[in-house]
């Protein structure tokens, strides 16, 4: 009798425990907070740890939920893309988001995923012009928030309104930074008039206290990995470390401390600005003080810029690193006390994609891409066959498209075109593979690279014929070390950290697509996942 008492008390137990802990992990966080640090590799959380802080970027390593295997399952690593899936949870094939442009086939003419001529930047004239999200096609995370509850704040914030606009989709307050004077700006598109408290912090000048007169390192020379350096100053060695010192134009080094806008976007300070006025986001917004969900999204930019610009390799990279984990130890500490309960704030950390090698190490022979090169060559075969003329309408994102037009005027099979360019492609120096838009519509690739390129192909927006690069090639741009966009895993590999809500940390080895982080964050905030999301739920409260 007491063996059944016995049994029936542990069984009471631990059913107790058992719902005690489904009630924690059902229980809706006050506030969630998505940071994507843009163009950082998984492993660089690895990497740099050794001079990490213990409450950055380790905070979140050693009590969250850290998946050590996270990637996309396609080609189109760009940051548009890879935004657009983690906001929306689908593959560019479903959410339809290829680049940042594309052609329309009917006018022949480049239409861009965010300008908008019918808006207007709100405040200031720095920008080209008016943007808006009206070329989105699915729903966003925050979307499907507002949408499940009006009354919750959320906010999404970049220094490129290209990051901001994406990441948010239709719903909710979005800023970044105007070009002339680093301001805080939006698009008319969402609200005609800034409010009062970032009006203020525009006058007051704030971002500008983060600006620098030139770049010193953040630690002594010996701690770095990196030996690559273009405008740190003042590194001395006292082991005799060797400096490698990277070939740089004096007036583009000039050039980011002179201008505000650019010393965002290719210094630490972009980072540290961004950061801060996250907290007054969170502070002006009363963002999770009530029991409905709020959702901010931080997209850092400066990090793809910096690593694109100085290379991975670089000791500018290394030093934006340890200074980011630095800002976010602070970050993490405001948001957290701003809640009652700590576990009331859920935080994910992440990246769009990672980066290529440096095109300028000592490589195996590795080269750029001439795009130009390849449109003229490509446009000469064309023409040797069927009549001088513009047969090329021109290459964005590994993609070529065709002129429409001019193939039906000459009673060409656009199949067949699409087929013989993409044969020729292949004997262009640097492209490894080469794949005809009609292929893509019409045929199903369950592996390999065919998978790869047809998960991020939009039959509307694609180009006609889609080409992937060799390994470490990039494209051949201005100050441009170093890129992304393909389907090699330095990438496509990124960090994925949720840290709080009830979370179990710990390190998970499995594969996992970046699909699954919208809908994990939907039954996390207990609302429907974005229409068109096609990720699992990630496996968080073990």
């Amino acid at each position: 009798m007491e063996k059944i008492i016995l049994y029936i008390s542990t069984l009471a137990v631990t059913m107790t425990s058992l719902f005690a802990k489904e009630a924690t992990a059902a229980e809706r966080p006050r506030l969630l907070v998505n940071i994507v640090v843009s163009g950082m590799r998984a492993d660089d959380l690895v990497r740099y740890n050794k001079n990490f802080s213990n409450g950055g970027f380790n905070r979140l390593i050693n009590n969250g939920a850290y998946f050590t295997n996270a990637s996309y399952d396609y080609m189109q690593t760009t940051t548009p893309v890879s935004l657009a899936t983690l906001s929306t949870g689908a593959m560019p094939s479903t959410h339809g988001i290829v680049a940042d442009s594309w052609f329309d086939y009917v006018g022949n003419k480049r239409v861009s995923l965010i300008y908008d001529s019918k808006e207007k930047c709100v405040n200031y004239t720095g920008d080209a012009g008016g943007y808006s999200p009206r070329q989105l096609v699915a729903e966003t995370i925050s979307d499907a928030m507002i949408q499940s509850d009006s009354t919750s704040k959320v906010a999404t914030i970049a220094i490129e309104p290209l990051s901001a606009i994406v990441t948010a989709g239709q719903s909710g307050e979005v800023y970044w930074m105007e070009t002339l004077q680093t301001a805080w700006t939006t698009s008319s598109y969402y609200t005609k008039e800034l409010p009062a408290w970032i009006t203020q912090y525009n006058q007051t000048e704030k971002n500008h206290d983060f600006l620098i007169k030139r770049w010193n390192a953040l630690l002594e020379y010996d701690n770095y990995l990196n030996t690559r350096v273009a405008c740190i100053e003042g590194l001395k060695s006292k082991q005799n470390k060797r400096i490698d010192h990277i070939e740089e134009d004096a007036a583009a080094i000039n050039k980011i401390f002179s201008d505000e806008y650019e010393q965002m976007c290719y210094t630490h300070t972009g980072n540290s600005a961004l950061l801060a006025f996250a907290k007054q986001m969170v502070a002006n917004n009363k963002m999770g003080s009530d029991d409905v969900p709020d959702i901010l999204n931080i997209v850092l930019d400066t990090p793809r810029k910096i690593s694109g610009r100085f290379g991975p390799e670089s000791v500018e990279y290394e030093d934006m690193l340890y200074r980011l984990d630095r800002s976010l130890e602070d970050f993490l500490s405001y948001v957290v006390a701003q809640v009652t309960d700590p576990q009331q704030v859920v935080i994910t950390l992440t990246s769009d994609h990672g980066t290529s090698p440096s095109f300028d190490i000592e490589s195996n022979n590795v080269e750029r891409f001439n795009v130009r090169q390849a449109e003229v060559i490509t446009n000469a075969f064309i023409g040797a066959q069927h009549g001088n003329g513009e047969w090329v309408l021109g290459y964005i994102d590994r993609a070529f498209y065709l002129n429409h037009d001019l193939i039906i005027e000459k009673g060409l099979s656009l199949k067949d075109m699409q087929h013989d360019v993409a044969t020729f492609m292949m004997q262009l120096r640097g492209v490894s593979h080469a794949v005809a838009a009609e292929a893509m519509r019409n045929s199903y690739f369950g592996s390999g690279y065919g998978r790869k390129i047809q998960n991020g192909f939009y039959p509307r927006r694609s180009g006609d014929v889609i080409i992937n690069l060799m390994p470490e090639w990039i494209e051949e741009k201005e100050n441009v070390r170093s890129s992304s966009g393909s389907m090699y895993l330095y990438d496509r590999e990124v960090p994925l950290i949720i840290f709080g809500g009830g979370v179990t940390k710990g390190k998970h080895n499995e594969k996992i697509d970046m699909t699954s982080l919208a809908t994990t964050e939907a039954r996390l905030l207990g609302i429907s996942s974005p229409s068109a999301a096609e990720g699992d739920i990630l496996n968080i409260f073990e």
